[in-house]
């Protein structure tokens, strides 16, 4: 089996015979472009600086990549807010730049994903500026448009995600407008079937361009109720934070009609018959829905008509891991969903890096942090892993003047916003802004990051860098990790044990996520034999599996 350090020459026969099941438990890196690395000096991340890095991802284990928006944007929701679909803005570089990127990561034997932000565009998209121009012309319903209620208010009471009303007033046409985010990110109307052949058309311009599949944002979003109804509202004991922060009035309604409807459903097999004209693509959706998460990814992975995989926020919420709460939800999702496919994530570029999010009160943070990423490594699905996580970064405190994120803004000081997980990468310690930029960085590079910057992690053991190539290669050189079935053991306290299989190998997985010593007692019929090479430190004894504190321990069976 190829090692995870193996050279960039050694892996393009894997794009030789395209695979059509790569994503099938593939390991998906997340970049966000803006603060992975800067090429000219400008304090801003761009795509020849992906192209400098992309090595080092590589040589991770990663299989493929996925790039945050880096479309034309006037830059409000930092690239979420698309102006052009079909061009690159200029702060990241060129349509050329990008496919030097695509070459370069094909070259690596790395997949490359994108964002594609389908629901709504920027209010500077000459869409919308058609749209809003008139009643009657022929962009006129591209756009979710509605009269006034009779006093003049909004037509319901639907909220926005970044606070207040999702409805904004248009003098132009004298009608209110919907966006689900911030005023000048309006929605599209997919009951309009020349926008949904509009968005497929894009989809296959980018296709052409080599891409290799799509992170699709917010994908239970692209349909509202057409009646418009009024949403009711949700009891305080059934409200949830993943979504939202509990500060934020939206938690306070249950979201039946501004998202999350049946039509989409409709909508995804034609998406998914495009990207089925074209060899081996795949394409994972967010889905943002805190009481019907699971049982939407399920409808959407199901079958060869939806999409390929899925992820929801539930490793995503501030309620930290534990050992019965990964049970619960893997288990809930194989219910809802035993032939769908989910993917999983502990940190991305809208939460709280999950190195902050759950370490407190926890006696070694690293060793924590190590278990869990082989925990995360070792279910059933696909795995996302965000920049900076494989050197441990942690959440930023950041001072209110250095905030960009609009979200936080709005809702400060109680919710802080995303720019604390949105700062620079740290490539070198020695270098300004830890070899991030020349320039002064758009967000500040914190102190206590440059100590993880990756070449102090190079080549040191103990380092949370080198366990991740481990655990990654681990993953890799075994296909059961990799697509297999899970079949959960008792178990109890802070321990969490687990079969996959796949074929003839069967693997049994344990994990101690508390900080004191804990036992696994196994079935009798269970005889595993230890795998080395991952790193983690656990022992069999006849029937009982021995953990240390933040142990781990895989063994084979018969």
């Amino acid at each position: 089996m190829m090692s995870v350090f193996a050279s960039a020459e050694q892996r393009p026969e894997q794009l030789a015979q395209p695979d059509p099941d790569w994503w099938r438990g593939a390991v998906i890196y997340q970049i966000y472009p803006r603060s992975f690395q800067d090429s000219n000096g400008d304090g801003i991340g761009d795509l020849r600086g992906i192209l400098m890095r992309l090595s080092h991802i590589a040589s991770l284990g990663a299989d493929a990549i996925w790039i945050s928006p880096f479309f034309k944007s006037p830059m409000l929701d930092y690239g979420y807010d698309v102006s052009d679909y079909r061009d690159v803005d200029p702060m990241f570089g060129t349509l050329d730049d990008f496919d030097a990127v695509v070459s370069e990561a094909h070259r690596l034997g790395l997949k490359v994903m994108i964002d594609l932000v389908l629901s709504h565009t920027s209010i500077e998209h000459v869409w919308f500026k058609e749209s809003r121009a008139s009643r009657d012309n022929p962009k006129a319903d591209w756009y979710v448009w509605a009269d006034p209620s009779p006093d003049g208010t909004p037509p319901n009471n639907w909220l926005s995600i970044f606070g207040g009303s999702a409805w904004e007033w248009d003098t132009r046409r004298e009608q209110y407008y919907l966006h689900n985010f911030l005023a000048e990110q309006p929605d599209l109307n997919f009951h309009n079937a020349d926008v949904q052949d509009a968005l497929l058309d894009i989809t296959r311009f980018w296709l052409d361009r080599g891409v290799d599949g799509f992170r699709l944002d917010t994908i239970n979003f692209y349909f509202h109720s057409q009646g418009l109804e009024s949403n009711p509202p949700l009891p305080a004991e059934a409200r949830d934070n993943s979504i939202a922060p509990s500060v934020n009035p939206y938690n306070y309604q249950d979201h039946l009609y501004d998202k999350s409807r049946p039509e989409n459903l409709e909508f995804l097999r034609r998406f998914r018959a495009v990207l089925d004209e074209y060899p081996a693509i795949a394409a994972v959706g967010e889905v943002g829905d805190a009481q019907r998460g699971l049982d939407i990814v399920a409808q959407y992975t199901s079958g060869a008509e939806g999409v390929h995989m899925c992820y929801s926020f539930d490793f995503l919420s501030p309620q930290k891991i534990s050992a019965p709460r990964v049970r619960e939800v893997l288990e809930a999702f194989g219910s809802a969903a035993a032939e769908g496919w989910s993917c999983w994530a502990f940190s991305n570029h809208d939460v709280m890096r999950h190195a902050s999010r759950w370490t407190e009160g926890e006696a070694d943070q690293t060793a924590f942090l190590k278990v869990v990423s082989a925990l995360l490594t070792s279910l059933r699905g696909s795995v996302c892993i965000y920049q900076g996580e494989e050197v441990g970064l942690t959440e930023a405190d950041l001072a209110f003047e250095d905030l960009h994120d609009p979200y936080g803004i709005r809702f400060w000081p109680e919710f802080k916003g995303r720019d604390g997980c949105r700062t620079p990468m740290v490539w070198d310690s020695g270098e300004p802004n830890a070899g991030f930029s020349a320039g002064k960085p758009w967000l500040p590079v914190p102190a206590d990051h440059i100590t993880h910057a990756v070449n102090t992690q190079t080549g040191v053991d103990d380092s949370m860098l080198e366990h991740y190539r481990r655990i990654l290669a681990f993953r890799s050189e075994h296909p059961s990790l990799v697509k297999g079935s899970i079949e959960f053991l008792a178990t109890s306290g802070d321990a969490i044990a687990f079969i996959r299989h796949y074929g003839n190998e069967h693997i049994l997985c344990a994990f101690n996520l508390g900080g004191t010593p804990a036992e696994i007692d196994l079935d009798d019929k269970l005889s595993p034999v230890a795998i080395p090479g991952h790193g983690l430190s656990g022992q069999h004894a006849g029937r009982k599996i021995r953990l240390d504190a933040y142990g781990g321990w895989f063994g084979r069976l018969a």
